[in-house]
């Protein structure tokens, strides 16, 4: 099915590379995968896919669109970006984006940026309470827009390093679910590119020249945990290539016994 010809507007103008073909059919492959894997698509739910303007975000929207284009996701996607009202954000990029695409969205603005920088010191990361705000935004829209479901673009690579860091710094082994529901129950945040890789999201999104808007809130910080985290395992990749996948499929291969949580397993009935 997906060697025919017809493409959503979102891939107007994709390379006809044979390079590109492969890769684009990875991506919605796995994609697909991690779908039905984590049993995320409920017929007639509606989704809210949040767009931040980066390259993960835009393979996402474009997976899923495409997928739907194709009937292969009976949800109804509603695109969404959170502008937090940091200085010099492009603020009409998205829009004219999705507005030129076709593609239903909703643009929410909520200065989240003067009370980071107000309540978080430069010396520290902003990233814990930024990310806090934009959830609690994000979650109210998708209430007020009647979605079932938060869907994030994290990636493979997202995963991993969640699970380093956690492991490093936060003493303990969890990393980001392809599927979660909402502390108070009434939300599934699903993140459908948990199988694919970082690289292919970069090489993607740059093949197709979407419009990247970077995060200059957390970008502008130098030594974060996840920088850190990030280049370690970049150099574990080029010692060792394919470490990364195999760190992943340990993530998917997890057994109880072998590990030490009494919680987790009843070592004491053994």
């Amino acid at each position: 099915m997906l060697d025919d010809q017809n493409f959503h507007p979102l891939f107007d103008g994709a390379p006809t590379t044979t390079q590109f073909k492969k890769l684009r059919k990875r991506i919605v492959r796995q994609a697909r995968e991690a779908i039905e894997a984590y049993g995320m698509a409920r017929r007639g739910e509606r989704w809210l896919v949040c767009l931040s303007g980066g390259k993960d975000s835009y393979t996402l929207l474009a997976v899923l669109t495409e997928l739907k284009w194709r009937g292969l996701l009976p949800v109804d996607l509603l695109a969404c970006n959170l502008d937090q009202g940091q200085p010099g954000f492009p603020s009409g990029v998205l829009p004219d984006f999705l507005q030129r695409m076709g593609v239903p969205h909703r643009i929410e603005y909520q200065d989240t940026y003067s009370i980071v920088v107000d309540k978080v010191p430069s010396t520290k990361t902003y990233c814990a309470l930024c990310s806090r705000l934009r959830r609690g935004h994000l979650y109210r829209i998708a209430r007020e827009e009647n979605c079932q479901a938060v869907v994030l673009g994290h990636h493979r690579d997202d995963v991993i390093e969640t699970f380093l860091l956690n492991l490093f710094h936060g003493g303990k082994l969890a990393a980001m679910p392809g599927k979660l529901l909402n502390d108070e129950g009434d939300l599934y945040v699903h993140r459908p590119l948990v199988y694919v890789s970082e690289a292919d999201c970069q090489k993607f999104a740059a093949a197709m020249n979407y419009p990247i808007i970077p995060c200059d809130l957390c970008g502008s910080q130098e030594g974060l945990q996840r920088q850190q985290i990030k280049a370690m395992v970049d150099t574990w990749e080029t010692r060792s290539p394919g470490r990364r996948q195999k760190m992943f499929r340990a993530l998917t291969q997890v057994k109880p016994s072998h590990l030490l949580d009494p919680d987790l397993f009843d070592f004491k009935s053994l």
